[in-house]
């Protein structure tokens, strides 16, 4: 009988500690995702976008994501789908880099991590979508 109630008692302890493990392993998956899908307003959503601002920021000691604080803003209100290259270009400055279809923006080093903000174009070259990218 000592046996049989050792037996009960080891698979209950089991038993908590898989559901336990479960409960954990689900929270910390909703809060990765969670962080996740918030992280760009959270990282980069600091500051409403400033033209001036923008074209003559720089890297410095104290502050190494020099335009990643304007960028949620400038993805969400100021940059629209169908604007045009040219007139992007004329607002933003000169490009990082750039190609037939695509141009970026340094962002500087944001969580420790080199980032940039890439704006995908049409044949058109119109604006169609934005991204921000880390390298």
């Amino acid at each position: 009988m000592n046996t049989e109630a050792s037996t009960a008692g080891t698979l209950n302890v089991i038993r908590i500690v898989c559901i336990a493990a479960f409960v954990l392993a689900a929270i910390v998956t909703i809060v990765f995702f969670g962080w996740w899908a918030m992280k760009d307003r959270i990282v980069f959503g600091n500051e409403k976008f400033d033209q001036a601002g923008w074209i003559t920021a720089t890297a410095s000691a104290d502050k190494t994501c020099h335009r990643g604080d304007m960028a949620y803003d400038l993805q969400q209100n100021v940059l629209k789908p169908g604007m045009s290259r040219e007139n992007v270009t004329v607002m933003l400055g000169r490009p990082a880099w750039e190609d037939p279809q695509q141009i970026e923006y340094d962002l500087g080093n944001c969580m420790h991590v080199e980032h940039g903000l890439r704006l995908f174009f049409n044949d058109s070259n119109q604006l169609t979508h934005t991204r921000i990218s880390q390298h």
